[in-house]
């Protein structure tokens, strides 16, 4: 798995945990899911093709 989708997963990740808690922040909740399936649908694609190029 590159590094860069290992990044945007866990800041998408963070963005989810801090729009979850901070009302405020609504628009962060939205941000994270955006990324985190961004991150989802890279992954899988790199898996099903089969390209493992760093």
């Amino acid at each position: 798995m590159n590094i860069l989708l290992v990044i945007i997963a866990v800041i998408a990740i963070i963005l989810l945990f801090t729009g979850g808690f901070v009302s405020s922040l609504n628009f962060l909740l939205w941000v994270g899911i955006i990324l985190l399936a961004i991150a989802v649908i890279v992954f899988l694609v790199r898996l099903l093709t089969g390209n493992r190029r760093v």
